[in-house]
């Protein structure tokens, strides 16, 4: 069986096109499909549209509610961890996707000659601004962060349990769920689609979480903002043993008689932002290893329900 993970945040709006997408999957997927709704802490009605509709649907399903907002990573890892099947796939509620992706990725896992599969964009009908945005963003991404990543990042996957089961094992809070991805190995295949044009909502994915991605990825994956600081601090002591050598020069030819006051006031400046910025990047670092020491969840679900083609369902909270 496959199971199917799609988070919910603020998708109030494309819920009844996504119901009768899943529907259909259910009809056309080998071995059986469950789909596991996480909804996010959304704000909106999507828990109350869930719980009503999909009583009356004839596919197996289970929704969880999260006690708050985790984040989709956080969403997506709750659902693996409820998932009954043997093999999982991943799609987001906007139908951005194509829905007939998580039938090829099904058929390909089942092959058994891979045990990852990610989607990879061909082609995106959205704005032109939306593109060259996300153009750069990847392409710092695939350049110090995750080599391996395709040019257009990675929003659906697919995987095995033995994948699954080895991808929970990662209990890291302020990481990347797709980088985790790439760096566990395994053996990887990747599908391309065309995205497609969002129909319902606004786009929950602001510029704000985008760099907080970002720099999440880049904490969680390299160490590139220290190995820049080195270079920055030894280039600096390189043109301040220079500048040293200049003016000791220029004092002793009579160049300089009074000691130049701004100069020194912008050199104290400049070093002291140099330092903070390098406590900053450091101390990202020591917040991010300290945050994985204490052992919290990565999310806390409030309600779990199971339905049935009966329409039956069981109800569990958790705290």
């Amino acid at each position: 069986m496959l199971t199917l993970i799609v988070p919910v945040y603020r998708n109030e709006g494309s819920l009844p096109d996504l119901l009768n997408a899943v529907a259909d999957l259910s009809r056309r997927a080998e071995g059986g499909l469950e789909t596991v709704f996480v909804v996010d802490g959304s704000p909106d009605g999507c828990y109350e549209i869930l719980r009503r509709e999909l009583p009356l649907r004839q596919f197996r399903s289970q929704l969880m509610l999260l006690s708050r907002n985790f984040g989709s990573f956080a969403a997506i890892r709750a659902g693996l961890a409820h998932g009954d099947g043997e093999y999982f796939a991943v799609m987001a509620a906007d139908l951005q996707e194509p829905p007939e992706l998580i039938l090829r990725m099904g058929d390909v896992l089942r092959a058994g000659d891979v045990d990852v599969v990610v989607g990879i964009r061909e082609g995106r009908h959205d704005p032109l601004i939306s593109r060259f945005f996300a153009k750069v963003f990847w392409g710092l991404y695939r350049r110090y962060v995750v080599p391996e990543m395709p040019a257009g990042g990675v929003d659906v996957f697919g995987c095995n349990r033995p994948f699954r089961d080895t991808l929970l094992k990662m209990q890291e809070s302020h990481s990347s769920l797709v980088a985790q991805i790439f760096w566990l190995g395994f053996r990887r295949k990747t599908i391309s689609y065309v995205r497609q044009a969002r129909q319902h909502g606004a786009s929950a994915w602001t510029v704000r979480k985008k760099i907080n991605y970002l720099m999440d990825s880049v904490f969680s994956f390299t160490d590139l903002p220290i190995r820049l600081l080195m270079r920055t601090g030894a280039a600096g002591a390189i043109l301040a043993a220079l500048f040293g050598l200049i003016v000791a020069a220029a004092r002793l030819s009579g160049s300089i008689k009074v000691p130049g006051y701004a100069m020194t006031v912008i050199l104290i400046v400049f070093f002291s932002a140099v330092n903070l910025l390098s406590l900053g990047i450091v101390g990202s670092y020591a917040w991010r290893a300290y945050e994985n020491t204490k052992g919290r969840p990565l999310a806390v679900a409030l309600a779990i329900q199971r339905f049935g083609v009966g329409g039956e369902s069981d109800r569990e909270f958790k705290t």
